[in-house]
């Protein structure tokens, strides 16, 4: 899968991932071909009929190339599940 992530003042991201695992409803997995290198682990678990637990790890090539993007990562991964609550909300009303 190829996609472009459009930065509102930073320009433009390509992005290229290979889906390597799905298994409904409870876990998505995939890999990044495009730098920086990492794998994706988003987990789904049912609290109850209204609620979701959403677990997302990031599996880093090496220890240093999480160390060099951590401070990015957590910030912009805060923000992507911030859009998404606010998505879900939307679907819900």
């Amino acid at each position: 899968m190829d996609l472009h992530m459009h930065a509102p003042t930073q320009g433009n991201f390509e992005n290229s991932c290979e889906f390597i695992k799905i298994e409904k409803p409870k876990l998505i997995a995939w890999k990044r071909h495009s730098k920086p290198l990492f794998q994706i682990l988003a987990t789904f678990e049912e609290i109850d009929a209204k609620q979701t637990r959403v677990t997302f790890k990031q599996l880093f090539e090496t220890p240093e190339e999480c160390e060099k993007l951590k401070k990015y990562v957590l910030d912009k991964n805060e923000e992507n599940m911030d859009r998404l609550e606010e998505e879900l909300k939307k679907m819900s009303q």
